[in-house]
Parts: C-alpha cells; sequence; structure tokens
C-alpha cells in the first residue's frame, strides 16, 4: 500500500464545465477535464482557499495526469446573469475584486460526460489526496460550482474486481487500460475495435527529450488561481484497451400500468351509472344513438376502480372519433375529456372522416355486389 503511485478519480454528472482559455462573457468547455479543474478539485478536498492553494501547487503539478473518455458527452449552452446589482460574492462570503455590477455570461457545459482521471505521483503525496477525497473540506464539483457529481469522485472498484485505488502501475496508459470499462445500460454499444480514446500528458523522460510532432499544447497548469495564471503543457492523444465489464444499471422496469377490464362487474356498474347520469345521451353530441357506451377520460384507475368523474357517455360514432385521435396523438393514462371545447373542432373533423370513410365503403360493397350480380 506504501508503494501505490496511482489514484484514480471518477468525474461524472449532468453537468461539467472544463475551462482553458475561456474569458469574458462567453465561456466555453475543454473535451475533457483540464489538470488545473483537477487540481482545484483536489484543494477542494483538502480545504485550501485560493491563496492557500499557491503553496502546494508546486508540489501538486507535480502529479502526471491522464483521462480516459469514457463518455464524452454532449455540449450544451447556458445563458446566465450572475450579481444581480448586489456584486458578486465568494465562498467565504467577500466581494471579489473588482465585482461591483451584474455580470451577463454565455457557458458551454458537457452534459452526461464520464471520464477516468488517473493521477500518478509520489506514494506520499498519492495517500494525502486520497484520503481529501474520501473525505473532503469541502464540496467538490466539475469545473464549475453549478457542476456537482454524480457518483463518487474517488473512483471505488465493484465486487470482486482485481485492482485498488491507490494502486500502483508502470505508466499512465497502463493505469487507464488497467480499469474495465463499463458501459451504462447492456444495450449500449461497446467502444469500437474494442478502444477508448484517452488523454496522457507528456513528460521528457530526460534531459533533451523533444515532444512528438502531435503532440498538443495545454495551457492548463495552474501557477497561481486568483488571480489565474497557468502555464502549458502537452498532452497525447491515445487509446486503451479496457476490458468490458457489467453494465453499470440493469434494466429499468416497465411501470405499472392499469388497464380497462370491461368483464368487471363494478366497472359495468360504474358504466350505467354514468350513462344514467348523463340521461342515456352523448355528452358531445347530445344524440342517444343506438350504440351508447362510455369514453375514460383517464385510465388512473382503470381495472373496477373508475369513479363517474373518470367516464363520460358518448355515441357510437363519437366514441370512435375521440379514439382515433388519442390512438393518433399517442396519448397515456390521461385522455381526452370530449366536453374541453379545446378538442371540439378537432372531434367534429374526426366524426366527418368517418361518416365519409363509411359511406365510400358502404357504396363499394353496393357496387361490388352489382357487379357479381
Amino acid at each position: 500500500m506504501t508503494e501505490a503511485n496511482t489514484l484514480f478519480l471518477r468525474l461524472e454528472g449532468p453537468l461539467q464545465a472544463w475551462g482553458d482559455t475561456s474569458k469574458f462573457v462567453i465561456r466555453r468547455t475543454m473535451e475533457a477535464p483540464t489538470k488545473s479543474g483537477v487540481l482545484g478539485l483536489l484543494c477542494c478536498a483538502m480545504g485550501l482557499s485560493r491563496q492557500a492553494a499557491r503553496e502546494r501547487l508546486k508540489e501538486l503539478n507535480g502529479l502526471v495526469m491522464g483521462v480516459r473518455i469514457d463518455r464524452c458527452g454532449t455540449r450544451w449552452w447556458d445563458y446566465q446573469t450572475v450579481g444581480a446589482g448586489t456584486g458578486l460574492t465568494t465562498a467565504g462570503g467577500g466581494l471579489k475584486t473588482g465585482a461591483q455590477g451584474t455580470l451577463i455570461t454565455r457557458r458551454e457545459y458537457l452534459a452526461d460526460a464520464s471520464f477516468l482521471v488517473a493521477l500518478q505521483g509520489e506514494a506520499k503525496l498519492i495517500h494525502e489526496i486520497t484520503r481529501a477525497i474520501g473525505s473532503p473540506k469541502w464540496p467538490v464539483f466539475l469545473g464549475r460550482k453549478s457542476c456537482p457529481p454524480s457518483v463518487p469522485v474517488l473512483a471505488m472498484p465493484r465486487q470482486d474486481a482485481s485492482w485498488t485505488n491507490p494502486s500502483s502501475y508502470d505508466g499512465l496508459k497502463a493505469a487507464l487500460t488497467a480499469i474495465p470499462w463499463h458501459p451504462r445500460y447492456k444495450t449500449d454499444a461497446t467502444p469500437q475495435n474494442g478502444t477508448v480514446e484517452a488523454l496522457v500528458e507528456w513528460r521528457p523522460a530526460s534531459e533533451g527529450d523533444v515532444a512528438p510532432d502531435d503532440a498538443e499544447v495545454w495551457y492548463d497548469v495552474p501557477v497561481c488561481f486568483d488571480p489565474p495564471v497557468h502555464e502549458p503543457r502537452f498532452v497525447l492523444r491515445d487509446t486503451v484497451s479496457p476490458a468490458v465489464g457489467e453494465a453499470l444499471q440493469g434494466p429499468v422496469p416497465a411501470m405499472p400500468r392499469p388497464r380497462a377490464d370491461y368483464t368487471n362487474a363494478e366497472y359495468r356498474k360504474r358504466r350505467k351509472e354514468r350513462i344514467k347520469a348523463d340521461a342515456g345521451l352523448c355528452v358531445f353530441c347530445k344524440s342517444p344513438g343506438p350504440r351508447m357506451t362510455v369514453q375514460h377520460v383517464t385510465y388512473q384507475r382503470a381495472g373496477g376502480n373508475e369513479t363517474l368523474e373518470d367516464l363520460r357517455s358518448l355515441c357510437g360514432l363519437c366514441h370512435d372519433a375521440v379514439s382515433m385521435l388519442e390512438y393518433g396523438l399517442g396519448m397515456g393514462l390521461d385522455r381526452i375529456n370530449p366536453e374541453d371545447p379545446r378538442w371540439r373542432d378537432l372531434i367534429i373533423q374526426k366524426r366527418a372522416e368517418i361518416l365519409q370513410f363509411r359511406s365510400l365503403e358502404t357504396r363499394r360493397r353496393r357496387l361490388a355486389a352489382e357487379e357479381v350480380e
């Protein structure tokens, strides 16, 4: 345990935002967690203010970071106003420097993303931040304070897993490969060609090493949080081939749905009471109709527990028109109330269509009979 050099963080939530060079009124997000964002998360867990963190940043920057993009998420924009004329306050209740009025910004987020972050460094520091993440002094967030995590940030192995956290690995790529990739549902597609994209920090192995040509420069190494000062680092895009584990969530059972039971004695009794309460007339066209029936305006209590308010008397034609509208709209438990004025024109139109179809069908049958004769 004392030799552990790798810590794993699971960064997953409804929204995440990892700013790089975003400033002023348009705040974009990077495609994956930045080093400054992750170290800021660690400082929150350790209870370090922006000023106090300056003394520890040099040590924390010694950690090498790799990110596995398990679920890239969807980019999403939000329009925000901050301050509301009262000034922008800090978590401690003070006023931010120069923040006196309302700040209007457009902010970009990653929705429904999931990342596995591996941090490698000295065993003593790894164990210190492990304890801090396990019992944070301040709430941690995913880039912005409005982005809380939806799962524990300290990644924990599932039952019977072969890995531990923290642990020891020879290199970031080996660490990111060792942790299984879990689909959310069994029906989710497995990684293409069995590989998952990863962003691995590159550092020279010896003096004079030159970064590869395909290395990217990310300006996200924090020197100071207040004011924000960052230095560059090299990041390599790579792929890893982790094992595919079990789905994180089982199948969602369908909600129980009450269904009408037209043979139920209680329903038949309530049906007669409804027709009697409506004086034996259709509540829509006021016709007695040869096929007087009742319409469910809701199926919340269907199956024998219906009340009088759940039913409406309708003639056969109006019942067919209302039913066709309901199926066409894909309605659920709550259906059309034919007494509601907003449905009047649609029901009249559907009645006309049914009558026209029946008239054409009658003529077709008569012509077919005459041809046979």
